[in-house]
Parts: C-alpha cells; structure tokens; sequence
C-alpha cells in the first residue's frame, strides 16, 4: 500500500514539474502548419518564438530530420539548400524562414530549433510546418458532343494555399481567362499553357493537338 501511494506521489511531482516549465515561456509557434507551393517559387515558414527570462539565444535553426540523442542538422549547412534560404528572424522573437527557387524534394515538415545560454535551455515544436511543393499541369476533357475540350490547370500532387487566380496562354500570348478551366475548339497550330497570377513566370507544360487527340 505504501509503495503505490508513494508512486501516485511521483507521478503527481512529474506533471508538476512539466506544467511549471510550461509555465517559464518556452513556445515556437508555426503561422501556418501545411503549405502547397509552386515548384520554382518561394515560400516563407513563419513562426514566432519565446523563452524564460533571463536566458540570452546563442543560436537558431530549422531542422527537417531528428534522430534521437542527435543534435538535428541546421538545414543552412546542407548543400541542397545552398544559396535559397533567406533567415528573416532574430534572435529575440522572430524565426521566420525563407526558402527560394523551390523544388520537389523541398517537401518536408520543418521544425526550428533554438538554444539558450542557460544548461538545459534548447527547445523546438515538434508539429512544424509541412511543405509540399508541387507543379501544375493541364488536364484535357473532351466533349461527348462536339469538338470542344475543356482544359483544367492542377496541380499534381497538393491543392495550392489560398485562393489562387489564374492566367492561360495561347501559343505564348495571354488570354482572357482567370479561372482554373478553358473551354476551346483546337487546331494543330495551336498549344495551350496555364500559370498562376503572380508566378507568371513558371508555366505549365504546354498542351497541342497531339495531346488533345489522345484523350479520346
């Protein structure tokens, strides 16, 4: 009887001590924990962070990957990133992180790290944010009932964040159209590309009369 109230005891003096440190301030918070975005764009992972009076950051960094009993690897150290990662944070409250020219194996749950000058002063969030870095393409649909096809602009693996407005081209030249599908009657003179306003500069692959005819 004695050795179970005395475990009820131990248990009670743990989650103190864990509500307590929770207590001193220690926190990363992520702005936004899932991102889509387009391959050759850029993205910013912001998040904003806190820790006990009294301790001074002696450094920072974002980590993809975590072993444990390892020190995580500061992601501005791997050669993949070499050249695209723009630290906008400080050292007091701010850990926003830029990545440029992105690519598909950018896809990664981030996490950022920070360490104190006090002992024992590390701490990170274990949710992090998730980026998925995707491209578009055009998805042709043919009608039942007559020549024309409705072309779709999509992307290929993750539903883009926000609410993105649309720009499609015919043969190079921008059309009048805004939203995610076009409806056309092909010839073979003529290919079809779409892109997402504000990323003008990364095209989906074009569409021709080849790819139109085999769909049917």
């Amino acid at each position: 009887m004695a050795l179970r109230t005395a475990g009820r005891v131990l248990v009670v003096l743990l989650w103190s001590v864990t509500v307590v440190l929770g207590q001193y301030g220690w926190s990363v918070t992520y702005t936004t924990q899932n991102i889509c975005a387009l391959k050759g764009s850029s993205v910013d992972l912001t998040c904003s962070y806190t820790y006990p009076r009294g301790h001074k950051v002696t450094s920072s960094f974002w980590f993809t990957k975590m072993e444990t009993g390892v020190e995580p690897e500061d992601i501005g150290q791997d050669p993949e990133y070499a050249g695209r990662l723009e630290y906008h944070g400080d050292k007091k409250k701010d850990c926003t992180l830029r990545i440029t020219d992105l690519r598909e194996r950018d896809s990664a749950t981030y996490k950022f790290r920070f360490i104190t000058d006090q002992t024992g002063g590390r701490y990170y969030e274990d949710s992090g944010v998730t980026l998925s870095v995707t491209a578009l393409q055009v998805k042709v649909t043919p009608s039942h009932w007559s020549r024309r096809k409705t072309m779709t602009c999509r992307t290929t693996s993750c539903p883009l964040t926000g609410n993105p407005t649309y720009t499609w081209y015919k043969n190079g030249q921008v059309v009048t159209v805004k939203t995610s599908t076009y409806s056309v009657i092909p010839n073979d003179k003529d290919s079809y590309s779409c892109a997402v306003k504000g990323h003008e500069d990364l095209h989906s692959p074009a569409v021709c009369q080849y790819e139109f005819n085999s769909v049917f």
